[in-house]
C-alpha cells in the first residue's frame, strides 16, 4: 500500500521499468529458445552413451532407425526417462519448486525492513544460475537441471518481491499505467537480448564457433544481462516499507513461515480477491499455452521453418512491447476492468485467426504473431495492476506470492488440452481452437467479480476510473 504523504519519483519508477528488463531474457531467451535447443540435446548425448533402455540394445524406433532422443532412456535418481523427454519434466520440477518456495519468499519479505536486498538476492541468485549454464557441454545435463530450478528459484522469487513493490510507487489511480508500461519495457528488453542472441547463434560460423558454443555464450549473456541491469533498478527502488511487525527474539524466516499459515487462513475473508485470482488463472493458463506452443503450431501444422518461428518470436516480442503501451492508455480512458475484458475478447479473435491459417502462408501467420503481441503484454499487465488494488494492506509481497504460485501451479492444464486434443483428434488445427475456452471462461469470470466491492472489501481506496 502507498504510505500516505508520499509519492514516487521518477528514479524510482524508472527502477521499477528496468527490472522487467533485466530479468525478460531468461524467460525469453534460456527459456524459450535456447533451454529448449540445448537440454534435450546433451541428454541425447548422454544416452547414446550409456542408454539403458531394453538392456544394451541401440537405440532405434521400431523401424530400426536411429533415434537417440526418443528412444534411448537417461537415468537421474534412479528413474529412467527417454532423452527427448528431458525438458518437458525440467519445466514440470522447476514449477514445482516454484509452488513450494515463493509463498515464503513473499511472507519474508512482507516483514522484512529491506525488500530491496531480499529482491536483490533473489535476481542475482537467479542470474548467476542462469550464466552458469554457459558450462553445459557434452552430455553434463544434470549440472542443467539443478542449474536451471536454481534460476527458477531466483527468477519466480524476484518477481514476488518485485511485483510487492507495485504499491509502493503507484496510488490506486496510478498503477495501471505503471503496470502496463513496466510490462511493454520487459518485452522491448527481452526482444532486444534475444534478437542480439540469435543473430549470433544462425551466424556463429562467421564468429568461428560452434553451434553448441554459441548456446554456451547465449545462456551466459542472459544471465549478464539479467545482473548487469539489476544494479540500477534495485538501488533506484523506493526504501520506504512499513514491514509487519516480528515479535522480539523470532527470526524473519520462522515469522514468515507463521504468517504464510495465517495469510492463507485469512485469504477466505476476501472471497472478491480470491475471485479475481481464480479468474486471472483461468485466462493466463491460455495465454501461457498460445505463447508455448505457438511454435509447434507454426511448425508441425502449418510447416514452417525454424528460420521463419525465430523471426515469429521475434515479432511478438517487440510487438509486445507497443501492446502493453496501448493496453495502459487504454486502460486510463476505460479502466482496468474494461480493457482486460476487451483484451480477452481479441485473445477469441487472435485464436480463431490461427485456426484459419493456411499452411506455408507467411502473412497470415505474421498477422496472427501481430495479433497476440498486442494483446500478450497488455492482459497480464493490467492483471497485476488490479490485483494489488485488492490486496489487504501490508500483505502485498504474500498475495502476489499466491499470484505467482497460482499461475505457475496451473500452467499445466493449457498444454493439456492441447496435447490431448491433438492426440485424440490429430489436428493442431482443433487443439489451438479448443484454447479459446479458456478464454471465454476468463472473460464471464472476470464480468462477474464487482471489482470496486473487492478493493473496499480490501481496505483500499478505488481508483476513479475502475
Amino acid at each position: 500500500m502507498t504510505l500516505a504523504g508520499t509519492r514516487s519519483t521518477k528514479r524510482e519508477r524508472w527502477g521499477w521499468y528496468f527490472y522487467d528488463w533485466a530479468n525478460s531474457p531468461f524467460y525469453s531467451s534460456t527459456t524459450t529458445v535456447f533451454g529448449a535447443l540445448s537440454m534435450s540435446t546433451i541428454a541425447a548425448a548422454d544416452a547414446k552413451t550409456n542408454f539403458t533402455l531394453n538392456g544394451d540394445r541401440p537405440c532405434v524406433d521400431a523401424a530400426g532407425n536411429a533415434d537417440t532422443l526418443n528412444h534411448c532412456d537417461v537415468t537421474l535418481f534412479g528413474l529412467h526417462f527417454p532423452a527427448g523427454s528431458v525438458w518437458g519434466y525440467l519445466l514440470s520440477v522447476a514449477t514445482v519448486v516454484q509452488v513450494l518456495v515463493l509463498p515464503i519468499a513473499g511472507a519474508v519479505a512482507d516483514r522484512s525492513h529491506n525488500k530491496r536486498r531480499i529482491l536483490g538476492g533473489f535476481a542475482f541468485l537467479g542470474a548467476a544460475a542462469a550464466a552458469a549454464m554457459f558450462f553445459l557441454a557434452g552430455s553434463d545435463w544434470q549440472l542443467g537441471v539443478v542449474l536451471f530450478v536454481v534460476a527458477n528459484i531466483g527468477y519466480g522469487g524476484s518477481l514476488v518481491v518485485y511485483y510487492s513493490f507495485l504499491v509502493d510507487i503507484g496510488g490506486p489511480d496510478e498503477r495501471d499505467g505503471i503496470s502496463a508500461k513496466g510490462w511493454a519495457f520487459g518485452y522491448l528488453g527481452g526482444g532486444l537480448a534475444l534478437a542480439l542472441q540469435l543473430g549470433f547463434y544462425l551466424g556463429h560460423d562467421a564468429f568461428g564457433v560452434s553451434k553448441g558454443t554459441a548456446v554456451q555464450i547465449c545462456f551466459l549473456t542472459s544471465g549478464l544481462w539479467w545482473a548487469l541491469f539489476t544494479f540500477p533498478a534495485v538501488r533506484a527502488l523506493p526504501r520506504r516499507h512499513t514491514p509487519v511487525d516480528v515479535a522480539p527474539g523470532v527470526s524473519v524466516l520462522r515469522a514468515g513461515f507463521a504468517e504464510l499459515r495465517q495469510t492463507i487462513v485469512a485469504a477466505k475473508a476476501y472471497p472478491l480477491t480470491l475471485a479475481f485470482l481464480g479468474s486471472y488463472l483461468v485466462f493466463t493458463d491460455g495465454i501461457n499455452t498460445v505463447v508455448t506452443v505457438s511454435a509447434q503450431y507454426g511448425k508441425d501444422e502449418l510447416g514452417f521453418g525454424d528460420s521463419v518461428l525465430i523471426v515469429t518470436i521475434l515479432v511478438i516480442q517487440f510487438v509486445a512491447y507497443l501492446g502493453g503501451t496501448l493496453h495502459g492508455l487504454v486502460a486510463r480512458r476505460i479502466g482496468a476492468k474494461r480493457t482486460i475484458l476487451g483484451s480477452l475478447v481479441l485473445w477469441v479473435v487472435v485464436l480463431a485467426g490461427a485456426y484459419f491459417v493456411q499452411p506455408k502462408q507467411l502473412g497470415q501467420f505474421l498477422a496472427v504473431a501481430v495479433g497476440i503481441g498486442l494483446v500478450l503484454g497488455g492482459t497480464n499487465a493490467l492483471s497485476r495492476s488490479l490485483f494489488s488494488q485488492m490486496i489487504p494492506a501490508g500483505k502485498d509481497a504474500q498475495y502476489y506470492s499466491l499470484y505467482v504460485v497460482g499461475e505457475r501451479g496451473t500452467s499445466w492444464l493449457g498444454p493439456l488440452v492441447f496435447a490431448g486434443v491433438g492426440q485424440a483428434t490429430g489436428s493442431f488445427r482443433l487443439a489451438i481452437i479448443a484454447l479459446v475456452i479458456f478464454f471465454a471462461a476468463g472473460l464471464v469470470l472476470v464480468w462477474l467479480v464487482p471489482v470496486r466491492r473487492a478493493i473496499v472489501a480490501a481496505g483500499n481506496t478505488p481508483p476513479e476510473v475502475l
